[in-house]
């Protein structure tokens, strides 16, 4: 069937050795490849999320969450480096399910990543602007607040936002060796100043903040106790969301067989070590309830105002004030990168998908002098500064999240069938253990989506019922490979269209049990919000996607 069409591993060879005018240039070493993931990793994540996660989930054993987090970033890992070293082409996860798996997993996996990157970077870009505001006024410069918040914050339009949309967009255009460069430098100067938190704040250690180091359950779920470590590793796997996107530049690696396994593995093991110091020293300067309530920045300034001398009245005096600042500029260039790599990892995909025929050729036209997909760039940096300009700023590190889980499980699914099929296939790095390492990376991102809250997965639901709505009116009658294979038109749509249906379904059971949840909630805590917007969205949306999927499916050959 032309739905489950592989795209033949040859073919992708052929690609990777291409040097015409329509490919990308090869920059990048394995250095510039560690800084690239560093880039996309550290970014005010684990500056703000940290903090809310210790005193709401997981207390003092938040850096447990770190490392059960990183063990399912590990695994995916170890798979992103084999398929990487053995397809070194643009296009990531996208890429090696299109190799495994066939055309129509492949185009779901694409579509979850325009969920990573594409919505990470703008909203990304509005904490950007926030932070930028904060920064400034400590200079006593204040930004008119209709020019730095959207319409729904009861501004204008947020110009900050914009700003860095627009600044990022056109390093990646100018070239991607410019914009490695500049990432190297943001790079060099945050991990800078968590080292300098660090070192600082390991002499005003506590040991009797850690008692105990796993708070006891509250009796609900997710709050403390074993499922609250892994309810926070859940949320704090936002704050490793980034290494993956080293994979989409393999095309631009100068050896991308030697270097990419050295770029995702290597910036996943030197930002989980980072982290895992970062919160040992931020509930160990203080007690992780002192975290309660706070948000953006507040958290790291806590542990600050904790790093000092205590007075006869039992006040703390601060040793080192100035490190919040720093701090400030250092989510700045984190943010800054953040959005950077972002930006490219989404476009790298697109070119791919586009290459393919899944999209439209726009996306795939490379600047004849840059050698870079300029027009790609162009038109996702109007579509993100409009979503920064206009759109309130929301919380979406839980969705960005479940968006990656969902890819990673995918790739460490793609190894196993990939041994199976093409066992002879040359391959610079071997994931080890297979397939154990893959089941493990499988059953730890599973794990974790699971216990992320289901209002996040009424989004993912929606999200890909979209992606299943494109797909079905362009992307299936334009493949290049689909394109080559006896029409099967009829019978593609029936197997597209039982997939959405049974999805719209889930989406309504899943919308109808997070509404009654809520209900209950309600019921003993009155200052709990009701759902009932994204209910009857849910609700309308599934019914319109079920007649939808449903004419797909009684539609005659």
């Amino acid at each position: 069937m032309s739905l489950f069409v592989k795209k033949p591993l040859g073919s992708l060879l052929a690609e990777a050795q291409d040097t015409g005018g329509h490919t990308l240039k090869r920059t990048l070493g394995a250095g510039a490849l560690i800084a690239l993931g560093i880039g996309a990793i550290i970014g005010a994540g684990l500056f703000s999320i940290t903090g809310g996660a210790a005193a709401n989930q997981a207390g003092p054993a938040i850096t447990i969450s770190f490392i059960v987090a990183a063990a399912g970033c590990a695994f995916a890992g170890l798979c992103y480096a084999e398929f990487a070293s053995m397809i070194p082409v643009a296009g990531s996860a996208y890429t090696y399910s299109y190799a495994t798996m066939g055309e129509f997993i492949a185009w779901i996996i694409g579509w979850d990543l325009v969920l990573e990157y594409a919505v990470g970077a703008a909203t990304v870009s509005i904490s950007w602007s926030r932070y930028l505001v904060k920064f400034l006024e400590g200079f006593d410069i204040h930004l008119p607040a209709a020019l730095v918040t959207g319409p729904w914050d009861g501004g204008v339009i947020n110009l900050p936002a914009v700003f860095i949309v627009v600044l990022m967009s056109s390093l990646l255009i100018k070239g991607t060796k410019e914009s490695a460069t500049v990432n190297a430098v943001i790079v060099a100067l945050k991990v800078t100043v968590v080292l300098i938190f660090i070192f600082l704040g390991w002499q005003y250690i506590n040991n009797d903040n850690y008692t105990p180091y796993i708070p006891e359950n509250t009796g609900k779920f997710g709050e403390f106790g074993f499922s609250g470590i892994i309810r926070a590793a859940a949320i704090v796997f936002f704050a490793y969301i980034g290494f993956d996107a080293v994979s989409t530049a393999a095309q631009e690696a100068k050896n991308p067989r030697k270097h990419m396994p050295i770029g995702i593995l290597g910036s996943l093991a030197i930002c989980t070590v980072l982290y895992i110091l970062f919160a040992h020293v931020m509930t160990g300067v203080t007690n992780y309830q002192t975290f309660k309530g706070q948000d953006g920045i507040a958290p790291v300034a806590v542990a600050i105002d904790h790093m000092g001398t205590t007075d006869a009245a039992g006040v703390i005096h601060p040793d080192y004030p100035w490190l919040n600042r720093a701090i400030v500029v250092a989510i700045l260039a984190g943010y800054a990168s953040v959005i950077l790599v972002m930006l490219m990892g989404q476009s790298r995909v697109f070119f791919s998908m586009s290459k393919d025929g899944l999209l439209p050729g726009v996306f795939s036209d490379v600047h004849k002098k840059f050698r870079t997909p300029a027009k790609n760039n162009l038109l996702f940096m109007l579509f993100v500064s409009l979503f920064a300009a206009f759109v309130p700023a929301r919380v979406v590190g839980e969705m960005t999240s479940i968006g990656t889980l969902f890819a990673f499980i995918l790739v460490s699914i793609g190894v196993v069938v990939m041994r199976k099929t093409m066992p002879d296939a040359p391959r610079a790095f071997k994931t080890p253990l297979v397939p154990i390492v893959p089941f493990l990376g499988v059953a730890t991102c599973l794990f974790m989506m699971v216990f992320l809250p289901l209002d996040t997965w009424i989004r993912l639901i929606v999200w890909m019922l979209i992606g299943f709505d494109i797909y079905l009116a362009y992307s299936i009658r334009h493949s290049e490979l689909s394109s080559k294979l006896p029409r099967t038109a009829s019978q593609s749509n029936k197997v597209v269209g039982w997939t959405g249906l049974i999805l719209a379904l889930v989406l309504a059971g899943v919308a109808f049990l997070h509404h009654y949840l809520t209900l209950e909630d309600q019921k003993k805590d009155a200052s709990i919000t009701p759902d009932t917007g994204i209910y009857y969205f849910s609700l309308i949306f599934a019914a319109l996607h079920a007649i939808y999927f449903g004419s797909k499916i009684a539609k005659k050959k």
